[in-house]
C-alpha cells in the first residue's frame, strides 16, 4: 500500500515546507509512513498536468492513501475537487484531509458531508446558468443587441474565438469574467485559464466600434 502526500501552494502563498511539516506530523500521530511526496508550486488556476493532479491519478492504485492538508489544495473549485475525489474513491483509494478530518471518504460521516458540497456546488453552478439566461432574456425584452455588432472583428486564433458572440452575450448583460469562464470551459476540449479569458475579453474591448 502507497501513502502519497500531495502538497501544492501558489507562488504568493507558505513555502511548500509548512504543509510538508504538517502532514509529516499527522503521519507520525497516526502511525503511518508517507512513501512519497508530489509536491507543486503553482496557482490553482493551472491545467491539471501543471498542478500534477494527473502524476497524482497516475500513481494511486486501489487500496493506496492519499493525505492532502485540505479541499482547496487538491482542486482549482469545489467543482472539480469534487470530481478527482469522486475517481479515487471510486478506485478504493483512502483519502484524507487532514485539516478536515471529518472529510475523510473511508467514513459515511465524511462520505455524507462530500455530498452536501457536491449538491452546493451543483448548486451554484445551475445558479450561474440561469442568472445567464434571466440575464440574456431582460437584455432581448429591454431591446439590446446581443452578440458581435456587425463590422467588428476578432483575431483569430484564440480556443474562444468561435464562442465569441457568447461570450459578448454574457458580458452585456454583466456577468463576470469568473462565471463565463465556468460557462464557457465545459464546451471547450481543453479548459483555458482565466487569465486567456481576461486577455480574450480585453482585445474584444479594444476591437469593438467606439
Amino acid at each position: 500500500m502507497l501513502t502519497l502526500g500531495y502538497i501544492r501552494v501558489s507562488t504568493d502563498e507558505q513555502d511548500l515546507s509548512k504543509q510538508k511539516h504538517l502532514l509529516l506530523e499527522y503521519a507520525q500521530q497516526q502511525h503511518i509512513f508517507i512513501d512519497q511526496f508530489i509536491e507543486a508550486e503553482v496557482s490553482s488556476r493551472k491545467t491539471q498536468q501543471e498542478r500534477r493532479i494527473v502524476e497524482l491519478l497516475d500513481l494511486l492504485q486501489s487500496g493506496d492513501h492519499l493525505l492532502v492538508a485540505e479541499l482547496s489544495r487538491l482542486g482549482r473549485n469545489m467543482l472539480e475537487t469534487l470530481n478527482i475525489i469522486n475517481v479515487l474513491s471510486e478506485r478504493g483509494i483512502k483519502i484524507t484531509f487532514v485539516r478536515q478530518p471529518e472529510l475523510s471518504t473511508s467514513g459515511a460521516h465524511g462520505k455524507l458531508l462530500l455530498a452536501i458540497y457536491s449538491y452546493f456546488a451543483e448548486a451554484e453552478r445551475d445558479y450561474i446558468s440561469l442568472r445567464t439566461k434571466q440575464g440574456l432574456a431582460a437584455a432581448r425584452a429591454s431591446g439590446k443587441l446581443l452578440g458581435r455588432p456587425k463590422g467588428s472583428r476578432t483575431k483569430r486564433g484564440s480556443v474562444l474565438t468561435p464562442y465569441t458572440e457568447q461570450i459578448q452575450a454574457y458580458l452585456k448583460v454583466g456577468i463576470p469574467i469568473t462565471a463565463i469562464q465556468k460557462l464557457i470551459n465545459p464546451l471547450l476540449e481543453k479548459p483555458a485559464t482565466y487569465n486567456t479569458f481576461k486577455y480574450f475579453v480585453q482585445r474584444l474591448s479594444k476591437a469593438a466600434p467606439a
